[in-house]
């Protein structure tokens, strides 16, 4: 079973940027779908981010412009550039993958998860 394990989260003020990391324990995973996900208290988790084998990208329109998906096959590890980051944008941040190469809609396809890194950001 993948393990995915998420870093780089932490506290930046309004206007400042992070990034994200995840790298998964198999390689085979940095062909599936892979995305981000994020989750604030009280809240629903949101959709934040994905890409799938070929690279293509889908975003939040709550994110689209600020934050940008990438990954590093050699590497197996998936990264979300944070940028301009709002007060709103504070959450756990998750990646997640599953078996498919492509990106679902369906957060069901999403079979693994990472523990997840906290994003902080005041005002």
């Amino acid at each position: 079973q993948v393990q995915l394990v998420e870093s780089g989260g932490g506290s930046v003020q309004a206007g400042g940027s992070l990034r994200l990391s995840c790298t998964a324990s198999e390689y085979a995973y940095s062909s599936k779908c892979m995305g981000w996900f994020r989750q604030a208290p009280g809240k629903e988790r949101e959709r934040v981010s994905t890409i799938d084998n070929i690279g293509s990208t889908i975003y939040a329109d709550s994110v689209k412009g600020r934050f940008t998906i990438s990954k590093d096959n050699a590497k197996n590890t998936l990264y979300l550039q944070m940028n301009s980051l709002k007060p709103e944008d504070a959450a756990m941040y998750y990646c997640a993958t599953g078996l498919f190469t492509f990106c679902t809609k369906h957060d069901s396809a999403f079979d693994y998860w990472g523990q997840g890194t906290q994003v902080t950001v005041s005002s």
